[in-house]
């Protein structure tokens, strides 16, 4: 047998990057290999994502959009042109990232993955009795959907003690909802609308005064020589206020409404989302809506006892997606889950499972951090699945710090030295044995461990949590030590978020710091998220001798062509919007005239574009270098001042409120996954800024996968022994030295292998 002879075609090995200058990459060159798995390395900040998502996966992006017609590109996104010279053999691009799924109600993990479509259809087939298509299963169209609350599973109702005082007459001031206080507009026609007495308590109501009071429809009454329209007060409510769109309403109204309005389960449907002929048809005495709130892992048995050769192909598909969702970790969930309100983590490997199934080769799959959330144990799952998708013939590059991935890669690029303008050099581009030997700040900390402590904090107290039973947990009842650093962990789905964000009693003192978005508009940023703009608008208004409104992008200063944003939007309608820089500030902000005022010789846009480490230096004592010092200590050195927050990780995210949080007088801190995005050298930064907050008197509770930071603690809580109705159980509670000793679940195993290491 002759071998083929190679064409030029086998030329196209690697992926050329000539000259990237994408934000801070310093005109990188470098040649990725193809068909291999590279992991891109480096501390946050120094440039990964730029190479990464921002240059290779964005032009891949942006050449696929241009093979379509211009009548078609019109309704595309303009992507602009990454900051490159020149890229050579890019492949399509395929991002699987930590993006939230969008809070639709309507989509579901069952819909998102396309089990349900599939089990639907087995339904549609096998069902008894039989009720017609899959679309009589689906509570996303009419002929599926439950009639009473439209295939949504909840309906909403107001708590009428929360809009009324029944104890307090009108007087009195009965009603409490904001804008109907005593001697109020709406007050005075609610009063003299003669209906009911306003001295009188409302629990003294007959029931025509209570249904006049609430429920009586629009009806003209005189108050005094004026007519005036009276309604109810709930169909008020519910006009002025239940209509309005939630982003847009004040404050206190936005309050008001989160506690007034309660959902429940739909009485009809009981939840399910169905019509009463989809819950009939059943199959060996099970109901689709059964089906999909069973653990996958459970419903994964229950599809390979079904045996019908009239829909075999799609029983072996259905298999083998459910089977595919057990071995990324995922057994734990259901498919009617809300697909919103899955984690970052959850939320790529779910994504992840969509291109397993694939028949796609010679693409380029590009993952953020594809370990997040995951405990070691699952992380060994998900290496499976990195080289899965290499060994069909793709491309994959991850943006990773964990060692156990780093160590399975076929090629590493690992950027800095440091973060910000001291980044975006390549320090290592190789294999991983030669990443070890190169002296570099990774290589140095691949093999880097914290070890346990010589003596752990004595607790002077604990928080008790009793018979929690949230979500998957087991009727649990654990002590929390006050005043030391106590770290809950366990596999993804075992309960740790349900005991702590669930059972933890809020109240004073405790600060929960997560990664789930800040509230705020495309306008907000770290230094007016800080109140870092105060001192600085104050101190060019000092300099400069004019007031300090002026040096707002959202106040006189703006320019006024973008509205002080830099950036001009575009709506696009049924398309993702379009962001361009504005032409007349270039994206500075601020109209000319502001930016002839200066600070030492820096403009209110310069001083806006440093990097936190560069502002602190700028201004070396005040109010400013307070809060500046607190982002540095929290590892947020590198991000600018001005750098729009939706722009920052989830692990950034965290880490920024923390600097927030660290002013107030707090006891307790409570942190989910801090180490989210940390290169090994920062996880130490972050053990030592634990150590601070504990050493001060506070108690710190971490939730974390995190080794180092499970060594470094003084007590910890296992929850397990597995995920989903497998957990649920506290399987330790103990010091680190003891679960190192004489522990037996998979945290136990995991940090012995660490702590030997």
């Amino acid at each position: 047998m002759t071998t083929p002879e190679t064409t030029s075609a086998d030329n196209h090995h690697v992926i050329q990057v000539r000259g990237a200058r994408e934000n801070n990459l310093a005109d990188l060159s470098l040649d990725i290999p193809k068909r291999r798995l590279t992991v891109f390395t480096g501390v946050s900040g120094s440039g990964k994502s730029s190479l990464v998502f921002g240059t290779i996966a964005a032009e891949s992006q942006r050449l696929i959009n241009e093979t379509y017609t211009a009548f078609v590109q019109s309704f595309m996104p303009s992507l602009g042109r990454p900051d490159v010279d020149a890229l050579h053999n890019l492949s399509a691009a395929i991002v699987v990232d930590q993006e939230r799924m969008g809070a639709n109600s309507r989509s579901t993990v069952g819909t998102v993955t396309d089990a349900y479509t599939m089990l639907r259809i087995v339904f549609s087939r096998l069902g008894t009795p039989h009720i017609g298509t899959s679309g009589a299963f689906s509570f996303n169209l009419p002929e599926g959907m439950c009639p009473r609350c439209e295939g949504a599973g909840q309906v909403s109702d107001i708590d009428i003690d929360q809009l009324v005082d029944r104890e307090k007459s009108l007087n009195e001031g009965a009603i409490t909802v904001p804008n109907f206080a005593v001697d109020s507009w709406y007050w005075q026609i609610m009063a003299h609308s003669g209906f009911y007495d306003p001295d009188k308590k409302l629990k003294d109501f007959t029931e025509q005064e209570w249904a006049d009071f609430l429920h009586k429809p629009q009806v003209k009454v005189k108050v005094g020589s004026n007519n005036f329209t009276y309604e109810g007060l709930l169909l008020k409510v519910q006009r002025t206020m239940l209509s309005k769109d939630r982003d847009a309403m004040q404050s206190h109204i936005r309050a008001f409404v989160d506690r007034a309005v309660v959902f429940c389960d739909c009485p009809d449907c009981g939840g399910t989302r169905l019509t009463a002929a989809a819950l009939s048809s059943t199959i060996d005495g099970v109901n689709i809506a059964e089906c999909s709130a069973m653990q996958i892992s459970d419903l994964a048995l229950f599809v390979r006892e079904i045996d019908d050769p009239g829909v075999a192909p799609l029983l072996a598909g259905l298999r083998d997606l459910l089977d595919s969702l057990v071995e990324i970790g995922l057994g734990y969930l259901s498919l009617d889950r809300p697909s919103g309100t899955l984690s970052g983590g959850e939320a790529q490997r779910v994504k992840m499972v969509r291109h397993l199934g694939s028949s796609l080769t010679d693409v380029t799959y590009v993952f953020d951090e594809p370990t997040i959330g995951l405990h070691p144990h699952d992380i060994q799952r998900m290496n499976a699945l990195l080289l899965r998708l290499r060994d069909k013939g793709n491309t994959v590059l991850v943006v990773e710090h964990k060692p156990e991935v780093i160590a399975i890669a076929d090629h590493v690029v690992d950027l800095g030295p440091g973060a910000g303008t001291d980044g975006g050099h390549i320090c290592f581009s190789g294999d991983v044995p030669g990443l070890r030997a190169s002296g570099t700040l990774t290589g140095r900390h691949l093999e880097h461990r914290a070890g346990l402590r010589d003596a752990v904090r004595r607790p002077h107290g604990q928080l008790s949590i009793k018979g929690a039973d949230k979500h998957n947990l087991q009727d649990v009842s654990v002590d929390i030590p006050l005043g030391v650093l106590t770290v809950v962990t366990g596999v993804a789905g075992s309960g740790k978020s349900s005991l702590i964000h669930g059972s933890l009693p809020a109240g004073q003192g405790v600060v929960v710091a997560d990664q789930s978005p800040i509230r705020g508009s495309r306008r907000s940023n770290p230094a007016t998220y800080t109140g870092l703009l105060n001192p600085i608008r104050t101190a060019f208004a000092k300099a400069n001798g004019v007031k300090p409104a002026l040096f707002s992008a959202n106040s006189e200063g703006a320019c006024p062509k973008c509205n002080g944003l830099g950036l001009i939007y575009t709506d696009l309608a049924m398309m993702a919007g379009v962001a361009s820089v504005c032409e007349e500030c270039e994206g500075k902000r601020f109209t000319p005239e502001v930016l002839t005022y200066t600070l030492d010789g820096r403009n209110i846009s310069e001083v806006l574009g440093m990097s936190v480490a560069e502002a602190r230096d700028f201004f070396p004592s005040g109010q400013a270098h307070t809060i500046l010092g607190r982002l540095r200590d929290v590892g947020l050195g590198y991000i600018r001042l001005g750098q729009p927050l939706n722009t920052l990780s989830g692990g950034e995210r965290q880490r920024l409120k923390l600097a927030i949080h660290m002013a107030e007088k707090a006891a307790t801190y409570v942190l989910d996954e801090p180490t989210t995005g940390l290169h090994m050298a920062d996880v130490d930064q972050l053990l030592a800024l634990l150590d601070r907050l504990v050493d001060a008197g506070n108690t710190v509770i971490v939730i974390e996968h995190h080794q180092a930071v499970m060594a470094h603690a003084d007590w910890l809580i296992d929850l397990g022994p597995g995920a989903g109705h497998d957990g649920g159980r506290v399987v330790f509670e103990g010091t680190p030295a003891d679960l190192v000793a004489t522990g037996d679940t998979l945290t136990a195993r995991h940090l012995r292998d660490y702590v030997a290491a």
